[in-house]
Formats: structure tokens, C-alpha cells, sequence
């Protein structure tokens, strides 16, 4: 596996430990479909939380939610509506979300959480 590869699927394991023991129930991860990828899909109460996981070693060249642009926020919510038109779900509310990791070579992660994006 590539470092870059290994450093994204660490993230995401991070942020569904996170999400978890915030009360949030994962659903699927790393959805694939003609359109993209939708990292972690959760649901919190009645409301379904796509949520996007960018993971940096750094913030050198950016934070993790610079990576998240209009247009990915556009596709995003595309890949929602093709995953609830797959799964059958109806849901009353989705909300979306990105989960910034920075994790430096040496120490502890730093996770932020933004909701709502």
C-alpha cells in the first residue's frame, strides 16, 4: 500500500472511532459508485451524515478542509442522492460533514470536526 494510501485509511479508521463515540452509527464506508467515492456514511438519530475524511501530515500546504472545494461539496451531495436512491433510504434530513486529521510524523493526531459544511 502506498504511504499516502495507508495515511487516508488510517484517517478514516480515526474518524469512525470518533464518529462512534460521538453516537453516530456508521453505515457504509468508502462507497464507490460511477461517480466518486463517499467516505463514511452515518446516521445520527433520523439524520443521515455523509461525511468526507481529508488526512495530511501537515497543514504546510493547507488545512485538510481547504481540500474540500464548492465543486467537491457539488459532487458530494450528488453522490448522496445516488446512494439514497440505491439503499431505498428516505431520510428527513443530511447534513455533511468533513473530518480534518492533521498527523505529523511524530506525536498525536490533531482531528477537528466540522459540521454541516
Amino acid at each position: 500500500m502506498r504511504a499516502k494510501d495507508a495515511l487516508g485509511k488510517y484517517g478514516e479508521d480515526l474518524a469512525v472511532q470518533y464518529l462512534e463515540s460521538q453516537g453516530l452509527v456508521v453505515m457504509a464506508r468508502n462507497w464507490r459508485c460511477s461517480l466518486g467515492e463517499l467516505d463514511v456514511i452515518a446516521r445520527e438519530g433520523s439524520r443521515l451524515v455523509i461525511c468526507e475524511v481529508k488526512t495530511r501530515r501537515s497543514d504546510a500546504y493547507g488545512s485538510p478542509f481547504e481540500a474540500v472545494s464548492p465543486r467537491k461539496v457539488r459532487r458530494l451531495r450528488r453522490l448522496a442522492i445516488r446512494w439514497l436512491e440505491e439503499q431505498q433510504v428516505h431520510v428527513p434530513e443530511i447534513r455533511f460533514d468533513v473530518i480534518g486529521i492533521i498527523q505529523p510524523l511524530a506525536g498525536g493526531p490533531t482531528l477537528q470536526h466540522l459540521r454541516g459544511i
